[in-house]
């Protein structure tokens, strides 16, 4: 088993910041790719950000340049930092890891409210 313990997430106003993490523990031998999805409304999930075990990472286009993520390896955890919040980035958030023998988990979701 594992588990995926998500944070950070809450209400803020536009323009503010939030910090996510997701530490994963139990049944992990061998991480690979960490990402962050989310979920609005009505809409399907989509992949905000994705981190590969060397550091390389991808954005959305509507993120780039205002959210960061990053991952401490040795916590088994992802992070993603999220500058300049706006409405539009009203979501659930989710994390997901993938584990190179044990396949790929998801978190339980942490709800961020960007307020105009």
């Amino acid at each position: 088993q594992v588990q995926l313990v998500e944070s950070g997430g809450g209400l803020v106003q536009s323009g503010g910041s939030l910090r996510l993490s997701c530490a994963a523990s139990g049944r992990i031998l061998s991480l690979s790719t960490m990402a962050w999805y989310r979920q609005a409304p009505g809409e399907q999930r989509e992949l905000v950000a994705a981190i590969s075990e060397g550091g390389s990472t991808n954005y959305a286009d509507s993120v780039k340049g205002r959210f960061a993520i990053s991952r401490d390896n040795a916590k088994n955890t992802v992070y993603l930092q999220m500058n300049s919040l706006k409405p539009e980035d009203t979501a659930i958030y989710y994390c997901k890891i993938r584990d190179r023998i044990f396949g790929t988990y998801w978190g339980q979701g942490t709800q961020v409210t960007v307020s105009s």
